[in-house]
């Protein structure tokens, strides 16, 4: 049995994982570790019982195929694997032989064990009322919340080049500009492009003292795993090689794969900023009839927001914010307050110190005009915005700086971290806070091809 094969047995009430195991128990979500042997006993008692229905993911196709898989490694065995409720084992994922058949008395009997165990809620309980309409495949508080906890579960650390005294925060721009040129050329994903930041910054966060000769090797590398994680065709190893200008072999870019992979625990699936971005403007846009199915928003707004997205995330100092939040304070500059707070499910609050530390870069982008949308040979016309494109990034980012050293020198200095655009004392804000900041940037702003 391979991978995560989700089983679920409608007669108790129970859906469970390999290695991790969800119960179902009367509307709450339990769960407990067990192995194979237990998934083996159910799916003997779907064979076994009419009333016992069992679905399996695409990884579990034919239930008797993996039964006959199971029942090769216990031909040794010349009784059945039985779990008794009656015992007294203190987890189901301890066995003893048993000669009992199995027969409608034992489910019953053993079901109601399961009454007597100690389950726990492996869920996140959702903090905000999840704003995604009904799904058809699955509930959209679980999905909501599986969205907020892998976004927590990510952590990233702003402070992690202190760890490096030989970089500066302009390094990383200038490798991350380098980045997204790399992928415009091979055609990647924009969420390919962020997947790859986000395994930089969080590789970069278990070292110490790596020298700017290795930036590079760690950039490349962190680029081709996204390749693989997120793209149908990654480019090959040869290719990335190349693209370094013999700076890096594919060896060692194989050798760094590994050693960015281990460090990483093998955490491949953040969820990204740009992702978050195409779940609130897919709510924004879809109509009360639709489902979350596919993309219903207009191009040209997505890949303007994407693009301050892409230009904010050059600076060191977006890891002080969640992903979510700086997805939802991208939005907020080309939208409104009350569209954000509907789409994210995110607070005023939650979003404010974010979108005023953002008010310098939206105001350099304003200013340069942004980019026209690129066309690419062999993409279709509906991909066209996911395709990771590359501008003069550096330029505006520089513009971004003078604007927030224009705005520090005028405010005066600040204890809070340089860039961040502090808000006022709860006593001093007032309803239209956003538009102290911003009420000269969202006139300027480009509208959207559709308001929102």
């Amino acid at each position: 049995m391979n991978g995560k094969q989700k089983i679920i047995w409608n007669q108790s009430c129970l859906s469970f994982y390999f290695d991790s195991f969800v119960f179902h128990c009367r509307h709450e979500v339990v769960s407990f570790i067990c192995d194979e042997d237990f998934v083996f006993l159910c799916l003997k008692a779907a064979q076994k019982s009419p009333s016992v229905v069992v679905f399996a993911s695409q990884f579990l196709q034919d239930p008797d195929e993996d039964v006959a898989e199971m029942t090769k490694k216990r031909q040794h065995l010349d009784c059945e694997v039985d779990w008794s409720p009656d015992s007294d084992r203190t987890s189901p994922h301890r066995y003893r032989a048993s000669t009992h058949q199995w027969t409608p008395e034992r489910h019953q009997q053993m079901s109601a064990g399961f009454l007597h165990l100690n389950f726990h809620n492996i869920f996140v309980t959702p903090v905000h009322c999840a704003p995604l309409p009904a799904l058809c495949w699955a509930s959209k508080d679980v999905v909501w919340s599986n969205m907020l906890a892998k976004d927590k579960s990510y952590c990233r650390d702003v402070r992690m080049l202190d760890k490096h005294p030989h970089l500066q925060p302009r390094m990383r721009a200038i490798l991350l500009d380098w980045l997204m040129e790399v992928s415009e050329v091979y055609k990647l994903h924009r969420e390919t492009y962020h997947l790859a930041q986000d395994y930089f910054d969080r590789f970069m966060a278990t070292q110490r003292n790596v020298l700017k000769s290795t930036l590079q090797l760690i950039g490349i590398t962190c680029l081709f795993i996204a390749a693989k994680v997120e793209e149908m065709y990654p480019p090959k190893v040869h290719n990335f090689a190349y693209v370094t200008n013999k700076a890096c072999t594919e060896d060692e870019i194989l050798s760094m794969e590994i050693i960015v992979m281990k460090e990483l625990n093998w955490n491949l699936s953040p969820q990204t900023p740009i992702s978050w971005l195409s779940v609130y403007m897919q709510v924004a846009y879809l109509k009360e009839t639709e489902e979350l199915l596919v993309p219903r928003y207009p191009q040209a707004t997505f890949t303007q927001i994407a693009e301050l997205l892409d230009l904010c995330m050059l600076d060191v100092r977006c890891l002080e914010f969640s992903n979510g939040v700086l997805a939802a304070s991208a939005l907020f500059h080309f939208s409104s307050l009350e569209l954000v707070e509907q789409v994210s499910a995110l607070k005023r609050v939650e979003v404010e110190e974010c979108v005023r530390w953002m008010v310098p870069f939206a105001v350099a982008l304003r200013e340069v005009g942004g980019s026209a949308m690129k066309a690419f040979v062999g993409i279709p016309a509906e991909d066209v915005h996911n395709i990771q494109t590359h501008a003069a990034y550096l330029t505006w980012l520089e513009k971004a700086d003078a604007y927030r050293d224009a705005d520090l020198h005028r405010h005066g200095s600040c204890a809070v971290p340089s860039g961040v655009l502090t808000p006022p004392l709860s006593s001093e804000k007032s309803e239209d806070w956003v538009h102290t900041d911003a009420a000269a940037l969202k006139k300027r702003m480009c509208a959207p091809s559709r308001p929102l």
